[in-house]
């Protein structure tokens, strides 16, 4: 039988069109969560060879998993879009349970992927996007889930964070700095939402082989494999079910944490 724990539960997951995104809201539904997939771009999913239309995304999953789905478009750096999204998830699904914020990266910037962002030539307007997408969407969507939740005082808040926010890296210097940002604003709403029986946590993956990621630099074929070695690319499956974790029973009483999902290629503390 397949385990529905989650029947019955409402998910937000930002960014869900591909990659991770799609990846989590897959396995929220196949643990009998509805879920609102929100996306920035209809034809978002094509974008890599993930997919066709945001709305497609969407009704594959309900149909898969036989669980409530709804798409919902959305500039998530505008604070009018974020309420909108949640509002339209919460008419059409009910209140929100958890939010999966993983709406970000450095895409945003003109130079494109994977080193737009060099810690002395980055241009302000790339700045400003790479900020944004990831710092303030993460401070706005957090926002509006939180306060849906903290009337019901329950709720789980998951946002996606990067190993890049724990290392110097000179030409992902302004993503490292926002997902650095991002955690700290983690922590600082753990703690503020503990009174109202919310948790607050952070997944911070290391390089895993979505479409994007390989689509967009060179993999030597050795970090390819899937078993035998931690020095590899991890898989989508492997930081999928780590949300499981932190959404389920067993993340119960973890709250204001950051969990990174690296196979070790950082080992020390956070």
């Amino acid at each position: 039988m397949p385990n529905r724990m989650l029947a019955g539960k409402v998910a937000l997951v930002t960014g869900a069109g591909r990659g991770l995104g799609r990846a989590f809201a897959e396995h929220l539904a196949s643990l009998g969560c509805s879920v609102g997939i929100h996306g920035m771009r209809e034809n978002g999913p094509a974008e890599y060879g993930e997919g066709t239309t945001l709305t497609d995304t969407a009704s594959q999953i309900a149909s898969q998993y036989d669980v409530k789905t709804c798409r919902v478009l959305g500039d998530l750096t505008l604070a009018e879009d974020v309420n909108r999204v949640v509002d339209t998830v919460c008419h059409q699904l009910g209140p929100l349970d958890f939010l999966v914020h993983n709406a970000g990266g450095d895409i945003a910037a003109a130079g494109g992927k994977p080193n737009p962002n060099d810690a002395v030539h980055i241009k302000l307007e790339d700045i400003r996007a790479v900020l944004d997408r990831n710092l303030l969407s993460t401070i706005l969507t957090c926002q509006a889930a939180s306060k849906v939740m903290m009337p019901r005082k329950t709720g789980r808040i998951l946002t996606i964070s990067s190993i890049s926010a724990f290392k110097g890296i000179a030409n992902s210097c302004i993503y490292a700095t926002a997902k650095a940002a991002v955690v700290e604003y983690t922590r600082c709403l753990a703690e503020q939402l503990r009174s109202s029986n919310i948790n607050v946590n952070s997944l911070a993956p290391g390089d895993t082989r979505t479409g994007r990621f390989l689509g967009t630099r060179h993999v030597e074929e050795t970090r390819l494999v899937t078993e035998g070695t931690l020095d590899r690319i991890g898989t989508v499956d492997e930081v999928t079910r780590v949300v499981e974790f932190f959404v389920g029973p067993l993340g119960q009483f973890v709250t204001g944490q950051v969990l990174r999902v690296d196979g070790g290629s950082q080992i020390w503390p956070a």
